[in-house]
């Protein structure tokens, strides 16, 4: 994988666990990122964060608003 210099507010993709989400912070050798369309932060190596394009952004945060609207929650 290339390296990748991450911002607050970039759009990523967790390789270890296949979730979108918007960088939040940093916290030692982690990265906070929070689900596209809101919830739990989780924390992830740098290594295994990789960009995605905004069409792929669009369709997480709408399949969490979609779960939503079902009283779902992803």
């Amino acid at each position: 994988m290339t390296a990748y210099k991450l911002n607050l507010g970039d759009t990523v993709e967790d390789a270890d666990t296949g979730r979108i989400g918007r960088v939040m912070g940093f916290e030692g050798s982690y990265v906070q990122v929070r689900p596209v369309g809101g919830g739990r932060e989780w924390d992830a190596r740098p290594e295994n964060l990789q960009p995605v394009t905004d069409a792929d952004a669009l369709s997480s945060a709408v399949a969490v608003a979609n779960a939503r609207s079902r009283g779902e929650w992803l």
